[in-house]
């Protein structure tokens, strides 16, 4: 019986796949992607002869339908979800389900959204003494999330956060943000279809953002990044200063000469 691989597709520039990624796809015998958020020139990779399912038009119970009938019948599957499985995937029941059937699987690390958003920003999330951490999060929805993780508690921390799925109700994740804590004037990106050829960024302040974003007409599959990390305060780093001292490099001053 041949085991399942879920695969991080990327987040949308077909280069973006891993190598292992990319090999696995060349070799499928079935794939399910996800077509309401996969490219599809991804597929082009695939050998001839694979059988292709769009799970967008899928049920959980009819996904690992295919799955387990490929399994047994020795083909190998690939899952391929959009940017890293790892984040907002849905992985985790498919992953059960697929124990209770007991069929093995294995996960290959993608490139999430919020990576390929930085890259194309050419930005840091994590800037010297502007903040060192990131908070990977969304606004509550259908999938509500805990109480004890919704905006308004985060933002009282004020470091970077990338927001998923909560662009289309942009003015609620404004009021909670500046509730929290983040000053008006903090400021905002939104990337639509990150590393896409039609990626469109939308640049702003928590103060005008909303405006911004209906007046660019972006409703989904777009990311809100949020904070300091993205203005034009900044401080050099430790890591490469003549003046730190680490177990690979002494500090100028303790140079012999």
């Amino acid at each position: 019986m041949e085991k399942i691989y879920f695969v991080g597709a990327g987040p949308g520039d077909k280069e973006l796949i891993t190598l292992k990624g990319y090999k696995l796809l060349q070799v499928a015998d079935i794939v399910i992607y996800a077509g309401s958020l996969v490219n599809r020139e991804l597929l082009d990779y695939c050998k001839e002869g694979v059988v292709l399912h769009d799970s967008a038009y899928m049920t959980l119970e009819e996904i690992i339908g295919v799955m387990g009938e490929g399994a047994r019948a020795d083909k190998l599957v690939v899952r391929l979800q959009t940017g890293d499985i790892s984040i907002y995937g849905s992985i985790r029941e498919q992953a059960e389900e697929l124990k209770k059937l007991g069929i093995d699987y294995e996960s290959v690390a993608g490139v999430s959204s919020f990576l390929g958003a930085a890259a194309s920003l050419g930005i840091e999330y994590t800037v010297p003494e502007i903040s060192q951490s990131l908070i990977i999060t969304r606004i509550g929805g259908r999938t509500p999330v805990p109480t004890r993780e919704d905006l308004r508690s985060f933002a009282y921390h004020q470091t970077s956060m990338a927001i998923f799925l909560s662009v289309n109700r942009i003015e609620e994740v404004v009021e909670e943000l500046i509730g929290g804590g983040y000053k008006k004037d903090t400021p905002v990106a939104i990337v639509y279809k990150a590393t896409w050829d039609d990626e469109m960024t939308v640049m702003g302040s928590l103060e005008d953002i909303s405006q911004k974003v209906k007046d660019a007409g972006i409703k989904k599959t777009a990311l809100i990044l949020v904070g300091d990390f993205l203005g034009d305060k900044y401080n050099y780093s430790m890591l490469y200063s003549k003046y730190f001292s680490h177990e690979y490099r002494k500090a100028s001053d303790q140079i012999d000469e």
